[in-house]
């Protein structure tokens, strides 16, 4: 019998369908070898979902999962990751969300929660410790994100944790996110749309436990110094005035905003969005549980409502669609949080449709800087009001069959998932970020752009360059994802890695090293590829290298205006790169996993999971 410390050694496991329960006691080997979060819901959908198993019907799961360190009372550790096969992309999906929720799951004894099947009539889960119980939800489905939320928390508590989906996973809006606490928001390839599609619109948690830690004292101490050295970094107090609003500037002067569809790296209004904004219009402030380098700024947009903002939102529904008013572009990113709709995409989707009728491609178009067609749009998109909402509610990908057989080539996405905030035409790490990262094309994996910019090599197709991103990856797509903490400590103000695998000790009483650590980040990555790798040869999609490359704009059309003017990447160098890279993966020439590398990180059932369907494996 294992005797657990750090883990709670349970997994949560529902039926929507049957209404079965079942609390799973998992062994020593899946959290030594997936640690937790990320690993545990690769791990699970590798195992139990059927290959080619459609996303929205009720044999697709969706996954909730902590790790060892989530809910501790150390720096930024109130985190979550939601997975489940994706139904924007057909392959893995995940986002990491800053929630109570993680906390109440970990307090209630559950280190992972896994949902099944569907309910017939609209409903919440709610859990509290060994109570679960399925409850109608009639009374708020249909409704925002906002109102939704207040309702729920007046009928079960101000203090409990709540994940819940708006109109947009309701209607299957194939990038729906899942939200909390009134605009924070994760699951960009579509967790919402799973939720939806089982006909779960919230899920509720109180716990009235907490996670028992091997070294009590040392995980104090170690937690008091992290979160003192957070404190007296350099940056501190300027993180905490602006958080990721910061990055506007930087990115314009770096030339990496994306502007007008990402045509462009710079933006003639830019300096409207720039962060001394947020400042002059800022209400209050607000962060994650356990952290002490709050992110959330909640501003007054047009109108007076108040939304947070961060830089994703803002670049992605400001300067990528032509419009340049700080407080218009909030309200934007508040609808969009209403409606439980992903920012990224969105800001994406628009801007295609921006660029298609600048191109005369669409007939009921839309033209760059028209914020009230913006906001008309969103909610045409949502609730499909319009032919072009209809349209752009399939996503990037899905719309270029519709719109005419050139458009792909401006379509900004990566296996499905579109581009989230850096324009890539002057930055090939970044772009090869993208196009690797095991979710489609997000920056959270491996934000190497800004290294890439300060490398003193910004046009360059270096083997430092691959390097670096698999580094990041490890570090960020693997250690942060599978712990699971938040990264902006170590990223925005240089805590130092090794607190990681220390506190990971102090914890669980397990000696990890950091090495350790990315072993299981690879381990993790190639679980993932795998997945994809199966799904898409099931369903006939067929998989090459080319699924790992970015969108083809950045090739062909070359930055227009700035500081590199004429800038575009080059396909050979970068063709180059990804061949590298996949050596260092121990992948075959078209991204596959080897079956020597699959068994090297003790993967052979996976290798032979990807046979039966069919894959031929390099040795």
């Amino acid at each position: 019998m294992v005797v657990w410390k750090g883990w709670t050694g349970k997994i949560l496991r529902v039926n929507l369908t049957t209404g079965e329960v079942k609390v799973q006691e998992y062994d020593a080997e899946l959290a030594l070898n997936f640690v937790g979060g990320r690993g545990f819901a690769a791990k699970i959908l590798w195992d139990e979902l059927r290959p080619g198993t459609d996303p929205l019907s009720p044999e697709n799961k969706l996954v909730v999962a902590a790790g060892p360190l989530t809910a501790l009372p150390i720096p930024s550790s109130g985190k979550l990751v939601i997975a489940s096969k994706s139904p924007l992309t057909g392959g893995y999906g995940d986002g990491n969300i800053g929630t109570e929720a993680a906390v109440q799951l970990r307090r209630a004894g559950y280190d992972a929660l896994v949902i099944e099947g569907a309910l017939k009539t609209p409903g919440y889960l709610y859990i509290e410790d060994s109570k679960v119980e399925i409850q109608e939800a009639l009374d708020t489905w249909g409704m925002d994100t906002f109102t939704s939320e207040r309702r729920i928390r007046a009928r079960f508590g101000e203090d409990a944790g709540v994940l819940l989906i708006g109109p947009a996973g309701e209607n299957l809006v194939p990038f729906a996110t899942v939200v909390c606490q009134e605009g924070r928001s994760g699951g960009r390839p579509g967790m919402g749309a799973v939720m939806g599609s089982k006909r779960l619109k919230a899920i509720v948690i109180r716990g009235t436990g907490e996670p028992t830690v091997a070294k009590e004292r040392e995980l104090e101490e170690l937690a008091s110094k992290a979160y003192d050295e957070i404190k007296s970094k350099p940056g501190y107090e300027k993180w905490t005035k602006y958080g990721t609003m910061m990055t506007v500037r930087w990115s314009q002067e770096a030339s990496v905003l994306p502007t007008y569809n990402f045509s462009e790296g710079v933006f003639e209004e830019a300096e409207s969005l720039y962060e001394e904004y947020v400042e002059e219009f800022k209400v209050r402030q607000r962060g994650c549980p356990h952290c002490n380098m709050p992110c959330g700024n909640v501003i007054a947009a047009e109108g007076g409502v108040e939304v947070e903002v961060d830089y994703e939102n803002i670049a992605m529904l400001g300067s990528n669609l032509g419009i340049g008013n700080l407080r218009r572009v909030a309200l934007l990113n508040r609808r969009a949080d209403e409606l439980g709709v992903d920012t990224i995409s969105l800001g994406a989707v628009i801007g295609f449709a921006m660029e298609a009728t600048e191109r005369k491609l669409i007939k009921e178009g839309i033209e760059w800087g028209d914020f009230n067609g913006v906001l008309e749009l969103i909610d045409d998109i949502v609730y499909g009001r319009t032919e072009l909402g209809r349209l752009l509610a399939k996503g990037v990908r899905r719309a270029t069959i519709v719109v005419s057989s050139d458009s792909w080539k401006f379509a900004m996405h990566v296996k499905g998932l579109e581009v989230s905030g850096y324009d890539c035409h002057a930055a090939p790490a970044m772009a090869l970020a993208y196009g690797t990262s095991p979710v489609g094309a997000h920056h959270k994996d491996a934000w190497v752009i800004a290294w890439e910019v300060s490398s003193g090599d910004r046009l360059g197709y270096g083997k430092e360059k691959v390097e670096k991103v698999v580094e990041l990856q490890r570090i960020r797509g693997g250690m942060f994802e599978t712990l699971v903490a938040c990264r902006l400590p170590w990223v925005e103000l240089g805590l130092d890695l090794d607190y990681y695998p220390r506190l990971l000790e102090a914890a669980t009483g397990i000696g990890v090293g950091f090495d350790d650590l990315m072993m299981v980040a690879d381990r993790v990555y190639n679980i993932i590829r795998a997945f994809w790798v199966r799904e898409y040869h099931v369903e006939r999609r067929g998989w090459s290298y080319r699924m790992d490359y970015p969108p083809q704009k950045w090739f062909e059309s070359p930055l227009t205006k700035g500081p590199l003017f004429g800038a575009k990447l080059d396909p050979e160098k970068y063709r180059a790169m990804l061949e590298y890279y996949y050596k260092l993966r121990g992948w075959d020439s078209n991204g596959i996993p080897r079956k020597s590398t699959l068994s090297k990180f003790g993967l052979d059932y996976v290798a032979k999971g990807l046979e039966e369907v069919g894959v031929r494996l390099s040795e």
